[in-house]
């Protein structure tokens, strides 16, 4: 049996985290927070025992201040059936086993309990990485791994069917933004503690020569046209419930009592073999 790939040097993203805890850019977390709010104002239920899951314990805290708070870290500090409301908090790009996590966090859930996740999707940065890409390309020749791994939201959405969930659903929203330069958006990403934290990353700092291509290319190819270029970030969010025999069911195929055709007021029309 393969064993699971190690993406992500643990190590090194709680130094990163640790170090943007001192001047911290948590904008995106608290689009996150500010969403999950919404959310749970349309959900017609009351939840007494949350769980968040996040790097960032005391942002979230001021919003969910009873909650029980856990890192992300491989093995989520939840225990089983405790909770009715569990949030991953944009952390799962940083997951060494996504389906693990979430998994994880349907068992921390009681029967007809709530999970919701915050997770930047595979548009996340795309400037950058294009621009990262081809100045790397031309000025050392190859490739090497600058971006953590994010999914698009149908691979995302099906890892909540594989983690055991009922009544998944995923949606996306694209949050655009701007920056004075590509170097301020880079240090608005340390300030996050986003940096690169891969396990394959180069270990040596990136060549000065390498960098300045890359702003020229930034600049060229997404200048807002006031002077300021753009970035573009993607927040993913999936919901899906801890299965109860209290939440509907779909019915048996051939079980139906009313023809479609009857229902639209049309005429069914064979189709020949």
């Amino acid at each position: 049996m393969s064993e699971t790939p190690v993406l992500t040097d643990r190590l090194a993203l709680a130094r990163h985290r640790d170090r943007a805890r001192a001047n911290p850019a948590l904008f995106l977390h608290e689009e996150a927070m500010a969403d999950v709010q919404d959310r749970l104002t349309l959900v017609n239920k009351t939840f007494t025992a949350p769980a968040i899951v996040t790097p960032f314990p005391d942002l979230w805290r001021s919003a969910f201040p009873n909650a029980h708070f856990a890192s992300d870290d491989d093995v989520l500090d939840l225990t089983e059936a405790t909770h009715d409301l569990v949030v991953h908090g944009m952390a799962l790009h940083w997951a060494n086993d996504p389906v693990g996590q979430l998994i994880q966090c349907r068992r921390a859930l009681k029967p007809d309990g709530l999970l919701l996740v915050l997770a930047l999707g595979g548009q996340t940065l795309h400037e950058l990485r294009a621009a990262l890409g081809q100045a790397e390309i031309e000025i050392a020749g190859g490739l090497s791994p600058r971006v953590a791994p994010m999914g698009e939201i149908r691979d995302l959405g099906a890892l909540l069917q594989r983690a055991g969930l009922a009544l998944p659903v995923a949606d996306s929203a694209v949050l655009k933004t701007s920056y004075a330069t590509p170097l301020h958006l880079m240090h608005d990403l340390r300030a996050m503690g986003e940096t690169n934290a891969m396990t394959a990353r180069i270990r040596t700092a990136t060549r000065k020569a390498v960098l300045l291509r890359a702003m020229e290319l930034y600049s060229a190819a997404y200048s807002d046209g006031e002077g300021r270029v753009s970035a573009t970030y993607e927040m993913i969010t999936l919901t899906g419930w801890a299965p109860d025999a209290s939440q509907p069911q779909p019915l048996r195929p051939g079980s139906a009592s009313q023809r479609l055709a009857d229902v639209l007021n049309t005429v069914e029309t064979p189709l020949n073999d």
